[in-house]
């Protein structure tokens, strides 16, 4: 998975992924089509459209992404979040019952985790995803999945061209 440099890309870090749960802030680069994230983001939502990966969200995804477009009166950006994250192809929206927020609660003891991260990581265990992919470096601390962190895998990415 890593380069000759010894740096990982986004590519080859999901290269054995079947699914992968997108934090809030993957959505919002790609959607609103952040300068240096969307690029490989892109290459990411062809691939979960295309079948090769599945992507998993939250309600907490989903409530994260919509605050923007609702303060702007923003239709079009809420239709957009609205559509990748309940209606995507090969998306899946997994809803916190009661099993995940009991998860949610030992990831938040054990990490000290902000509520919404840990209720984020317990989506994702729960579900069963190989990664976790976000931009939150303090997330890597946790042990139960595989947490990509875009910063990393895009700033390796720029190092090989």
């Amino acid at each position: 998975m890593e380069t000759s440099s010894g740096a990982l890309t986004l590519s080859k870090a999901l290269a054995e992924v079947k699914s992968v749960f997108l934090d809030s802030a993957i959505i919002i680069y790609y959607i609103e089509q952040h300068p240096i994230y969307a690029p490989p983001l892109g290459w990411l939502f062809e691939q979960i459209g295309d079948g090769h990966i599945k992507a998993i969200c939250s309600p907490v995804t989903l409530a994260e992404c919509l605050v923007v477009p609702l303060r702007r009166n923003d239709l079009d950006a809420y239709r957009d979040f609205v559509d990748v994250i309940l209606h995507a192809k090969n998306t899946l929206f997994i809803p916190i019952g009661a099993g995940i927020s009991q998860r949610a609660a030992e990831f938040r003891a054990r990490y000290n985790l902000a509520l919404t991260d840990a209720f984020q990581i317990a989506t994702a265990v729960t579900s069963g995803c190989d990664a976790f992919l976000t931009n939150d470096k303090g997330l890597k601390r946790v042990r139960e999945v595989l947490v990509l962190v875009l910063d990393d895998l895009c700033e390796s990415e720029a190092n090989e061209r």
